[in-house]
């Protein structure tokens, strides 16, 4: 999540990006290539090495957030599948699964939610948000969906090592 990032809250309604932004993230993407990730941040680390996060925004918030882009991932990939389709089941339990943890969250009080998450999740919910969304394979979108959840929730679920 790239919610301490300052400004991304401020593009993130924008369709087109600056230049300045294009070469930074360019220079950016570069610089993050698998290879040099598992080099500098591996490699030259002690094994299972962490990095605490400032707690600039909750756990719980973040674990509010994940909930419901992640809910929504599974709802839009459920949307394109016919019933025959050999994932229909897979999908359907993955949304019985997610309606089960909106009943946990559904005690949540929005005051709960630091604002910047509240927005988002909004901004994840409003209908407007149809004509920003980026063409991602379903694989890729559970993929994140569990490598977020891993972190968010490994620790305080005490799942140990997957």
């Amino acid at each position: 999540l790239v919610l301490g990032c300052p400004g991304v809250l401020a593009v993130l309604g924008l369709e087109a990006a600056a230049p300045g932004e294009c070469e930074l993230t360019r220079l950016l993407q570069d610089k993050l290539q698998y290879e040099m990730r598992l080099q500098y941040m591996k490699h030259y680390f002690p094994i299972d090495y962490t990095v605490h996060r400032n707690g600039t925004v909750s756990e719980a918030a973040l674990r509010y957030l994940w909930f419901h882009v992640s809910s929504q991932a599974v709802l839009r990939i459920r949307e394109v599948l016919p019933e025959k389709h050999p994932s229909w089941k897979y999908t359907q339990e993955l949304c019985r699964l997610f309606d089960a943890l909106g009943k946990e969250y559904s005690q949540y009080r929005q005051t709960d939610v630091e604002a910047v998450v509240a927005d988002l999740v909004k901004l994840v919910h409003s209908k407007g948000a149809e004509s920003r969304r980026k063409a991602v394979r379903p694989k890729a979108l559970l993929d994140n969906c569990l490598k977020v959840m891993r972190m968010l929730y490994g620790a305080p679920c005490e799942w140990g090592r997957w």
